[in-house]
């Protein structure tokens, strides 16, 4: 149960708890204006993405106003896109007064009760679980089910841009800087800026991601706010600038869904070791090497992002790369509390099996694409490098094509951040789309 009350200056005091898989969120005292700001404002940090149904238990509201019935009407329309409901309990008479006069005490779903209310929300039909019932494939690891559909039998392939070494050694100069079209990586990460030429985009140049037709990064200006981009039409126009990108080339093999009931979610490290058992033994076009996509919840976001873009000027005066240890702290920006549990998290990312055979890769290109970041702690045994964006009050619906719902959510959701995601990150339910990588190349200059 998690409770969420203020000071002397709350007009309502606000706590959370869960009746059966429903949260009830209780009120004590006043929905006037500053009231039903501070319940808005609480339902928007307490409320996950994946929630579809909440009992609002109004038992120790005394007092409300139209200010509160735009908070409801707000948070019904919410739930309704996912399918779900809002449900009032324990209506006083003030409160029911105020519903009827408005008129809308009709328009709400009130019970008696908060037992009375659970029941109602789960005999909705569209309250089901999203994931389906059966599945063609199932593996489990850890006690966590792993629901895995096949997709394209083509090859996948990863284009590298740029030079990772140049971007570790902050040795990154106007020679060094490529153009990429929205168009030429509809999944990738790396370092990249927005801007009318180079000369706008260098000293900007800070981790980035694109997500089937949008891009995001974070300008290394010293305001550390992600800014995105998500054309309608690619016209050519505006192009990414980059010093070092890894974009996908080629279709998800597999698409893999899970949710899991354990406390704390399962970790990025966990899941690609998940998938990296599976693989191995049972495709023949696994070589130690996938990309992943990731549409779901996060658990707990644990991430960094470098402070300065990485150009020759900006060099450490003793020359060592921007994740030695003298280095890191002045380079890096890192946190290490969990963050944005409960919101939908976006990510793509790449993850190396050295514990597998990697013969069908040349030892050059593995080298180009992977590096040792300081505060990453999996094993020895593989190599993950992963960037997500973290958006809010989006309907969670594993239901859809992954590059649909990704779509979709860039368009439509309430952006909040993006990251480099650290290997602890933690997720709750995701839905995967995975590649497995057959070759490495480049892409010339641009």
């Amino acid at each position: 149960m998690h409770y969420y009350s203020g000071d002397e200056k709350m007009s309502v005091e606000i706590r959370i708890a869960k009746e059966g898989e429903v949260p009830v969120v209780t009120m004590t005292g006043r929905l006037d204006g500053f009231g039903s700001q501070q319940l808005d404002e609480s339902i928007r940090e307490i409320i996950p993405d994946d929630t579809r149904s909440v009992i609002l238990n109004l038992a120790g509201v005394e007092y409300l106003s139209s200010a509160g019935i735009r908070v409801f009407l707000a948070l019904k329309k919410r739930l309704k896109l996912r399918g779900g409901t809002l449900v009032l309990t324990n209506v006083g008479e003030f409160p029911r007064n105020v519903l009827e006069m408005a008129g809308f005490l009709k328009v709400f779903d009130i019970y008696p009760s908060v037992k009375e209310a659970e029941i109602a929300c789960r005999a909705r039909p569209d309250a089901e679980d999203l994931l389906p019932v059966e599945h063609p494939k199932t593996f489990t690891v850890h006690d966590v089910v792993y629901a895995v559909e096949s997709r394209s039998s083509t090859p996948a392939s990863l284009i590298v841009t740029g030079d990772l070494a140049k971007v570790l050694e902050s040795s990154i100069t106007k020679d060094d800087i490529r153009t990429i079209g929205f168009a030429d990586a509809d999944y990738s990460l790396g370092l990249g800026a927005l801007g009318k030429n180079i000369d706008d985009a260098m000293p900007l140049l800070g981790e980035m991601i694109t997500l089937h037709g949008s891009m995001v990064y974070v300008p290394t200006d010293g305001h550390r706010t992600p800014d995105f981009f998500t054309p309608v039409k690619d016209t050519g126009g505006v192009r990414i600038f980059t010093g070092f990108n890894i974009a996908l080339a080629g279709q998800f093999h597999e698409i893999i869904t899970f949710e899991t009931g354990h406390a704390g979610g399962v970790t990025l490290a966990e899941l690609y070791s998940a998938i990296f058992s599976f693989a191995k033994g049972r495709r023949e076009d696994f070589r130690g090497i996938i990309s992943l996509v990731l549409y779901g919840i996060a658990e707990g976001v644990i991430s960094s992002e470098i402070k300065f873009s990485p150009v020759v000027d900006r060099r450490p005066p003793n020359k060592g790369s921007i994740m030695d240890p003298e280095n890191y702290d002045e380079w890096n920006d890192t946190n290490t509390e969990p963050r944005y549990r409960g919101d939908t998290l976006v990510s793509f990312g790449i993850g190396i099996d050295f514990s597998s055979d990697l013969s069908a890769f040349n030892a050059e290109m593995i080298h180009a694409i992977s590096y040792v970041h300081p505060s990453d702690n999996a094993a020895a045994s593989k190599y993950l490098h992963n960037h997500g964006v973290i958006f809010r009050d989006v309907p969670f619906d594993t239901r859809s094509e992954i590059s649909h719902q990704v779509k979709t959510t860039t368009q439509n959701g309430e952006f909040v951040d993006m990251r480099h995601l650290m290997d602890s990150t933690r997720v709750r339910k995701a839905k995967l789309g995975i590649s497995y990588i057959s070759s490495i190349g480049t892409r010339g200059a641009s």
